[in-house]
């Protein structure tokens, strides 16, 4: 029997945790894309097309629910508003209006995953603006009145976040987002059909399929420059080559799928103490942590910069042991220990399955500063109850956030998180299992 090729299936490894961002943002982009325009044409000429509409806004009108399930790890808090931009040929001119004092962010990721760019309440205030998004490559006048924002690659997913206050305060978030439009310097529309070279469901599992889409991605979206002597070694394992697989390379990518997938997918070990951990922590670029980028891509794709939103998560409790909904926990926050926050928090359940939000009788996906059945004891304390199983005091029902019966972890949301959360001086309370009724 041949002795396996080790030095290429370390290099197929090391290629896939370098290209998956590329690839999981390709399948988003197919993913939230329209297939219509705003005058409902299609782009292309069925179901099985592949053509998309790009460089058009679209939104979110409804906080999201377990039916929602193109992203995962979604909040329940904010709308989304989406755009997917190709710079390649020319610029664009992004149009935000005043969000009076309404909580929103436009985070920009580059085709690497690198949340490079912000737009909102933090960053650039309420009073909106126009702003002038171009590609690596471009030289040209900036419009009067607009603000230029270099991108590092000409793919850019524009993913939103308007804080919307329940069901009654959907009519303002949706105002704002209203007003948020894309447009071309010249005057002509934005939107133009692209074909994103993929379906939604496709999963990184067959390398031939694999390669094609994450060299595409290579192609029209170059690496930095201090990182392209590192992608043209990816050759050899068939990433950023334009000559067939060979069949040890296609031997060599199909297992580095499977191994990398594993190793992104198993649990994290419980940084912070009491079963939390960060997986997102980066302000605006990955840098060299490819596989870092690489989990949080797989995990957690379009999530925010820390300066913007902290996603702490657990999926065991302070004992280590996996939460799993057929159990109780509980989750207490002291009197003066309660998240420092500069727009808000939340505390969001998801099944383990399949990182999606879990049903519920309550409808009830997640508990926050702006929970209005939420309730502290008289000390000033706050406590959680977490599983399938309410709590047995009546009273304590609003501070209840259901759990599946099954294996479940929750992500603590932090949106503009404060001094002592970037700092790592807060102390995040211990998620801690209760004891069974006998």
């Amino acid at each position: 029997m041949a002795t396996p090729d080790t030095s290429l299936d370390a290099l197929a490894r090391d290629a896939v945790r370098y290209t998956l961002p590329l690839y999981e943002m390709a399948r988003m982009r197919a993913a939230t894309c329209p297939r219509r325009d705003s005058a409902g044409v299609f782009a292309g000429d069925g179901p099985e097309s592949t053509l998309r509409w790009i460089n058009t806004v679209t939104h979110v009108r409804a906080l999201l629910g377990p039916r929602h399930r193109q992203v995962v790890t979604p909040n329940n808090d904010t709308l989304y508003t989406n755009a997917w931009l190709d710079l390649s040929h020319g610029p664009l001119l992004l149009d935000v209006p005043d969000c009076h004092g309404r909580y929103y962010v436009l985070g920009l990721l580059d085709a690497y995953t690198n949340p490079f760019g912000y737009i909102g309440t933090r960053t650039t205030g309420a009073q909106g603006g126009t702003w002038l998004l171009h590609g690596p490559d471009w030289q040209g006048e900036v419009p009067a009145g607009a603000t230029p924002l270099p991108c590092p690659t000409d793919a850019v997913w524009i993913i939103g976040r308007i804080l919307a206050d329940g069901e009654a305060d959907l009519p303002g978030a949706h105002a704002l987002q209203d007003g948020i439009r894309l447009r071309r310097p010249d005057g002509k529309p934005a939107a133009t059909v692209i074909d994103a070279g993929m379906h939604a469901g496709e999963r990184p599992s067959d390398p031939e399929r694999y390669a094609a889409i994450v060299n595409r991605m290579l192609s029209e979206n170059p690496p930095p420059a201090a990182e392209a002597s590192l992608v043209r070694g990816f050759a050899e394992a068939g990433i950023g080559s334009a000559a067939p697989l060979t069949p040890a390379q296609r031997t060599a990518l199909a297992a580095a799928l499977v191994q990398v997938d594993a190793e992104l997918a198993a649990p994290r070990a419980s940084a912070l103490g009491g079963g939390w951990s960060l997986p997102v922590d980066i302000r605006t670029s990955f840098g060299a942590h490819y596989a870092l980028r690489a989990e949080v891509a797989r995990n957690y794709i379009g999530a925010l910069g820390v300066e913007e939103a902290m996603y702490l998560m657990a999926d065991c409790d302070a004992d280590g042991l996996p939460l799993d909904g057929t159990h109780q926990y509980e989750l207490v926050f002291p009197a003066q220990g309660l998240p420092q926050v500069g727009a808000f928090w939340s505390l969001t359940m998801y099944r383990k399955s399949d990182c999606m939000l879990a049903e519920n009788p309550l409808q009830r996906y997640s508990l926050g500063d702006r929970s209005p059945g939420l309730r502290a004891v008289p000390d000033g304390s706050l406590r959680i109850v977490m599983g399938a199983r309410g709590p047995a005091d009546p009273a304590c029902a609003g501070n209840w956030l259901p759990a599946p019966a099954e294996p479940f972890y929750v992500a603590l949301r932090l949106y503009v998180p404060g001094t002592a959360h970037l700092e790592r001086t807060f102390h995040y309370p211990a998620i801690r299992r209760l004891k069974e009724a006998s």
